[in-house]
């Protein structure tokens, strides 16, 4: 039986990347990433080890049932999986070969 704390985590590349300085955080970037049948929005700590305009067309890992969030008027639908890096601060989760987008975690 499926936990409701069960997460889906799914494969989507990161078509558009933007600085997020109206968030509170200067280090938030927003993202909006192809999961293949769809584009979900979302709003991530990664300024501390990537600059916006590095991650368009990178594949990534999002959390895609975990409803939504407004940061800062931007409606943030999908949680996009980093990890800490030697400081502490996230590092993005990424396949080592291109896979196909909206792919499950397994």
């Amino acid at each position: 039986m499926d936990s409701p704390f069960d997460a889906t985590i799914q494969v989507a590349r990161v078509e558009r990347a933007e600085p997020f300085p109206e968030a509170n955080k200067p280090e938030m970037v927003k993202l909006w990433l192809d999961l293949g049948e769809e584009t979900r929005q979302s709003a991530a700590q990664l300024g501390y080890h990537h600059q916006a305009a590095d991650l368009e067309g990178r594949q990534v890992l999002a959390a895609t049932n975990l409803g939504s969030v407004r940061i800062a008027g931007f409606e943030s639908e999908a949680l996009t999986v980093g990890v800490p890096g030697d400081d502490g601060n996230p590092v993005l989760v990424t396949p080592d070969e291109d896979v196909p987008l909206g792919g499950e975690l397994y």
